[in-house]
């Protein structure tokens, strides 16, 4: 049983760094848009803005669920083995359904950000050779 709580230590550490730098970098806005980390819906992907926008709301409860899965990582060392995995196991679900919530309000928050108006031949139609194409219809 203590192979298991070992490898469980582990594994809910290595989550919740992950998921402290992701927060602590979208709550300064440094987190860049990416493939990887972060609230990625289409609603947040659309810019650099939204993106920055959503992960800034989703930040609190990232960071959140990183202090969960830390106190999950302690509770592993537990005496009695069995309290140890059965606590890890709760904390990793509250981990999960805390950073879904902030992905959810992150989502909201980039959905409510502008869309900005492009043209669809930029500002140069009198010399595009599809000017016609950009006049409204």
């Amino acid at each position: 049983m203590i192979v298991v709580s070992v490898i469980l230590l582990l594994v809910l550490l290595v989550g919740a760094v992950a998921l402290g730098t992701v927060a602590f970098l979208g709550l300064g806005g440094r987190l860049k848009r990416n493939s990887v980390a972060g609230v990625r819906t289409e609603a947040s992907m659309r810019s650099d803005e939204t993106f920055a926008v959503a992960n800034k709301v989703a930040g609190p409860t990232t960071a959140a669920a990183a202090v969960l899965l830390l106190i999950g990582a302690v509770a592993t060392m537990a005496p009695g083995g069995v309290f140890g995995v059965v606590a890890a196991v709760l904390t990793t679900v509250a981990a999960l359904v805390t950073a879904a919530y902030g992905g959810a309000m992150g989502t909201r928050a980039a959905a409510a950000v502008p869309v900005e108006e492009t043209g669809g031949c930029g500002h140069s139609c009198i010399s595009c050779s599809l000017k016609d194409a950009c006049q409204p219809s």
